[in-house]
């Protein structure tokens, strides 16, 4: 038996029964999010099982922090190139990273997915100083769908309850910084995206939960720094989700950054095929640099 392979059972086996491991597990471990069945689980299947799936930071970079990332997809499906891709370029600066597997529609609807994500977050954050992790360094990084959910993060989150029995949910789920790629924002018209509203909220929500659900509507002065892209021309997010975001961030003086670019369809994650779109990944870099989360040393050309 490998040694890797022996690493990954052990530390399975230890969170299966509620053991902080000690270590960071290799990169590509699967940990479920909770112990036994997630809250809310209608079933076994792997569809009823949210997970974070590790990128280590690469040897000789890691500065201590973790982001946690989050796939788009509409709430039906996860975005492949909106999960290990982005990882591994988080991973390359000197980041850990966790890719979120989060429950899903028509399976699933709200609050779930909001409650797998703010446990992700709890999870990482508890288990920092025992994974080498700097518990005050835990960002959010999101794309389409998943921008929402990493918007959700930033505008919803809590400090944890002290008198939870499970000590993971004693801790605060409030990510330190969010970044947000041609995030879904606003559940409200005319610049909703229809099929995320009717993914997360289903076909008839309460107009209290649409405007619960604009996360243009939920930013405050303690909503954590925000790096936003977009493309003028998205014809599937429009690009007034990101501008009310930002907009909200100015005016609660949350320090924000956002990059426009105008043309580019929706969906292009790391934007490799385009000269211009590749470039938003270079200046999330820098941005990291600034907040100490990538390596000083971490190069920025392409």
């Amino acid at each position: 038996m490998s040694a890797r392979l022996l690493a990954l059972i052990c530390f399975v086996g230890c969170f299966a029964v509620g053991v902080r491991a000690d270590t960071l597990p290799p990169t590509g471990t699967v940990m479920p999010l909770w112990q036994g069945k997630a809250p809310g689980a209608i079933g076994d299947t792997p569809a009823d099982i949210p997970t974070l799936t590790v990128y280590d930071a690469a040897p000789g970079t890691a500065t201590g922090a973790a982001v946690v990332v989050c796939p788009g997809g509409g709430y039906v499906y996860l975005a492949k190139h909106e999960g290990g891709p982005p990882a591994e370029m988080l991973s390359n600066v000197g980041i850990t990273a966790f890719v979120l597997k989060y429950r899903l529609a028509p399976r699933y609807h709200y609050p779930v997915m909001q409650e797998d994500m703010m446990r992700a977050m709890r999870l990482v954050r508890y288990n920092a100083s025992a994974w080498g992790l700097n518990p005050d360094m835990i960002g959010v990084m999101g794309f389409s769908a998943g921008g929402h959910m990493a918007a959700m993060a930033a505008t919803c989150w809590d400090k944890g309850n002290p008198a939870a029995t499970d000590p993971v949910d004693r801790v605060s789920s409030r990510p330190d910084l969010a970044m947000l790629l041609y995030p879904v924002i606003t559940m409200n018209h005319p610049f909703c995206h229809q099929g995320s509203r009717d993914a997360l909220l289903g076909l008839h929500p309460s107009h209290s939960l649409v405007n619960a659900m604009s996360l243009e509507t939920r930013v405050t002065a303690d909503t954590p720094p925000c790096f936003v892209v977009c493309t003028n021309d998205d014809n599937v997010v429009p690009a007034q989700n990101s501008l009310s975001f930002v907009t909200a961030c100015m005016k609660n003086h949350v320090p924000v950054e956002f990059h426009m670019y105008l043309d580019g369809p929706h969906g292009f994650g790391l934007g490799l095929f385009s000269p211009v779109l590749k470039r938003w990944d270079s200046a999330c870099i820098l941005w990291l640099q600034h907040y100490k989360f990538a390596s000083a040393t971490a190069s920025v050309s392409k």
